[in-house]
């Protein structure tokens, strides 16, 4: 059942309103009639299911039929915060990012980072399109909510706003002792905020580890290779979204 997100202001009564984008949508891309079933979500963790009621120029109407709890949103906040990858990596890094169930993303500028985003108008059609990324990806896994990405951040920047979190992983490729990492994994699985900080193609400067220890993130290995920044992140959801899920 394809699935659209709106705005919970636009719900009256027993009948939900959608505009913008998703119209033309519905309206010439799935061709979709009165009376076909779609899935509704306000983005706050809640499914309506519902079957489209009228078709109109810049709006399409959908009558409430029941209210369910959004089954694909995870009860921990993971927040990725993911420095700078060349290219159009990414856009790769959030979809799957979305889909491994990250509650937000946080690009961060670090010292080895090639790209460095700074004219401002770059930047704000650089974070549109990620946005978009970010709500694609959550329609087409079933999320709660569409996680948001935040305008990229210095590395100091993200490890103060990493204070507010109740545990924060920072793997890193010198880091040395498996015990040690499965141990924080298992830790960082219980808490209900967890970061991750992920390093560019270069890898984290000595004195940024330096820091992160400082501030009481959990330096960790993720084994004996050389993980792609592109993967490294990936990797360490999954293995969170797993033991995660023993708790349910």
């Amino acid at each position: 059942m394809n699935r659209f997100y709106f705005n919970i202001d636009n719900m009256r009564d027993n009948t939900i309103i959608i505009e913008g984008k998703d119209v033309n949508h519905i309206k010439n891309v799935l061709r979709m009639k009165e009376g076909e079933r779609i899935i509704c979500c306000d983005g706050c963790c809640n499914d309506y299911y519902c079957a489209i009621s009228g078709i109109a120029s810049d709006h399409v109407a959908a009558q409430i039929e029941k209210k369910v709890k959004s089954a694909g949103e995870p009860d921990n906040r993971l927040y990725l915060f993911q420095a700078l990858p060349k290219l159009d990596k990414m856009d790769l890094i959030i979809q799957k990012a979305v889909e491994l169930g990250v509650y937000e993303i946080i690009p961060v500028i670090t010292k080895r980072c090639v790209v460095k985003i700074m004219d401002k108008n770059k930047q704000d059609k650089k974070l549109a399109r990620w946005r978009l990324i970010a709500e694609s990806a959550a329609k087409q896994c079933g999320r709660g909510i569409i996680p948001d990405i935040k305008p990229p951040m210095t590395f100091l920047e993200a490890a103060e706003y990493a204070k507010t979190l109740e545990y924060n992983l920072f793997p890193y490729e010198n880091a040395k002792g498996m015990e040690y990492s499965k141990k924080c994994i298992k830790e960082a699985s219980d808490k209900s905020s967890v970061g991750i900080f992920i390093g560019p193609e270069g890898g984290y400067e000595d004195e940024e580890a330096e820091l992160a220890g400082k501030r009481d993130f959990k330096v960790i290995s993720l084994g004996n290779r050389i993980l792609r920044t592109e993967t490294a992140g990936m990797a360490v959801l999954s293995i969170l979204m797993f033991h995660m899920s023993e708790h349910l």
